[in-house]
């Protein structure tokens, strides 16, 4: 044996090399997905920091402040609106039983699956002069006009706050209804059994234990508020957004746009840094033997009543007043589905939404394994550096994206044009690849943080036993980790799928000519003040992402139910 000790030593030595040159290939792969994720947000320091606004002090004197005024008045609201929704109905599906329990614990997410421009447009029709709510109370009290009774204006920035916080609050919701069923409830039994109300629970338990979830939530719905374009456009509300779109596009001022689209990612970074420094002294961890509790304490009669209407009425504004006003509309414009322009945007808005879900999932999935196999710190560091791209609205990443593809698409043209004499055009920015690039940045941090919760779950050991015996990182990862990761696969693929299929900032901008989505779609027929026009093609958008949004909650049910 000491004999062949000497022989065995070049065998193994030669073969760790061969797997660190395996791992750094991986390193290597995985470190160029994030770089591309990075590029759009590369590429809008550079552009800010290289040119001088000639607006910029009239940007400053009285765009600025009333904008950002405005903008940070819309995110308090949302935080605390869709914030106090999503938990407390958290709280009542997870902890009690009422009428429509069942029910309500996977229809509050509904409201997902339909756009924030959209729900902006529907309520506003719902609740109008001409609307049936203003109607009835005309024909009830015996009113003629406007003038002899009081309705509040949703066209405003309260309006904004209530109708966004009506299909954002499922974040909130998904979030902490996790929380509060796989340890929400034990904790709350322990305190009950000590002489605690059930308000007194909620207070000083469940809430405090559920606030990195709720921090998580809020920040995704607030994200989602800050991208918006088409709903706060339509509402009158000038948030800093609008001022990147109208400096850019009205203006004619790129310098300045950009400006201010890198003031407001460092608005939101310095938001999220400061939430996570008021909880660094917070632990809360959910055991992975931890098992949901069987029962739930019954509420009855008319707390039983109320606790089913605290359930309805969000599903009810965020989801049913949106699909009522558009069946309705729909029905009188059927007409339209023999127009091949509808049909065409359908299939534009199926196939970016699918393009960009597949890459997303697959460069994810690509940083996720390439940390869990290296543990390289630079790659984890430059992995969070992508996930800000969720953080930038679509009308400000649109100008990250645009200005790399298009000097690529140059230099490409004038390389052929020397050589071959042929003009290539605008490959990139010119096709609907620009689109689908946009979502990829945007939507990565929703793809590989559903990714890496998924590895998360899967012990190391795996891993290693794998590689003992005799696999290596390609055979561990087909044979053993794919296998397992499908479910997270499938949760990263869907929520990226339901917001491309929403997604209109970026696609207004982005879009080639005479190239419409159906958001895009309804954007120009509302533009026009001709929301009828648009609103079967509103009603094929809410139903292209009722079945992954259905998918989505039931596998997270699923996945609670095993604990």
């Amino acid at each position: 044996m000491s004999n062949a000790a000497p022989l065995l030593k070049p065998l193994i030595r030669n073969r760790l090399r061969l797997k660190r040159g395996r791992d750094r290939g991986y390193l290597v792969g995985a470190t160029a997905v994030a770089l591309t994720v990075i590029l759009p947000l590369v590429a809008l320091v550079v552009i800010a920091l290289s040119g001088t606004s000639t607006n910029w002090r009239h940007l400053a004197e009285t765009i600025l402040p009333e904008a950002s005024r405005v903008t940070l008045l819309l995110m308090l609201g949302i935080a605390l609106v869709a914030g106090s929704i999503g938990v407390v109905t958290a709280w009542l599906v997870a902890s009690f039983q009422f009428p429509g329990r069942r029910v309500f614990a996977w229809a509050l997410v509904l409201p997902l699956a339909v756009p924030t421009y959209i729900a902006a447009y529907s309520v506003v029709e719902f609740l109008h002069f001409a609307g049936p709510v203003q109607t009835a109370i005309r024909d009830i009290f015996g009113f003629q006009t406007s003038r002899e009774y009081w309705f509040p204006e949703i066209r405003s920035l309260g309006g904004a706050v209530l109708i966004l916080s009506s299909v954002l609050y499922p974040y909130i919701f998904l979030t902490v209804r996790l929380v509060f069923v796989m340890q929400g409830r034990k904790a709350g039994d322990v305190a009950r059994t000590l002489g605690a109300s059930r308000a007194a629970v909620f207070a000083r338990i469940l809430l405090p234990m559920a606030r990195p979830a709720i921090a998580i939530g809020v920040a995704l719905a607030l994200m989602e508020a800050v991208n918006d374009i088409g709903a706060v456009e339509f509402l009158g509300v000038r948030t800093l957004t609008f001022a990147v779109y109208s400096t850019w596009l009205n203006r004619g001022d790129l310098y300045g746009a950009t400006q201010i689209a890198l003031f407001m990612l460092a608005v939101i970074v310095f938001l999220v840094l400061v939430e996570r420094f008021a909880r660094r002294q917070q632990r809360f961890t959910i055991h992975r033997g931890d098992r949901p509790q069987e029962g739930h304490e019954p509420l009855r009669g008319w707390r039983g009543a109320l606790a089913a209407l605290a359930c309805a009425v969000p599903i009810a504004v965020g989801f049913g007043i949106p699909v009522l006003v558009l069946g309705d509309f729909a029905l009188r414009r059927l007409d339209q589905l023999a127009d091949p322009q509808l049909w065409r945007a359908l299939e534009h808005t199926v196939v970016i939404a699918t393009a960009a879900g597949l890459a997303t999932v697959g460069a994810g999935f690509a940083m996720a394994y390439g940390i869990r196999l290296t543990g390289s710190r630079r790659l984890a560091a430059l992995v969070r550096v992508a996930a800000l791209g969720y953080a930038v609205p679509g009308t400000v990443l649109a100008i990250g994206i645009l200005i790399p593809l298009a000097a690529f698409d140059n230099a490409v043209d004038a390389v052929m044009r020397d050589w071959f004499g042929i003009s290539t055009g605008l490959l990139l920015s010119g096709s609907g690849f620009a689109i689908v690039y946009a979502c990829f940045v945007r939507f990565m941090a929703m793809g590989h943080g559903a990714i890496e919760s998924g590895f998360s779950k899967l012990s190391p050991h795996l891993d290693m036993a794998a590689r003992t015996l005799g696999r290596g990182p390609g055979g561990t990862l087909r044979q053993i980790l794919l296998p397992l990761m499908q479910p997270a696969l499938l949760t990263a693929f869907l929520l990226v799928f339901v917001d491309a299929t929403k997604e209109l900032s970026a696609t207004i901008l982005l879009r080639p000519f005479d190239f419409e989505t159906l958001a895009t779609f309804v954007y120009a027929q509302t533009s026009r003040a001709a929301f009828e026009d648009g609103a079967l093609a509103a009603l094929m958008i809410v139903m292209v992402g009722i079945l992954p949004v259905m998918l989505l909650t039931r596998s997270i049910l699923k996945e609670t139910e095993r604990g």
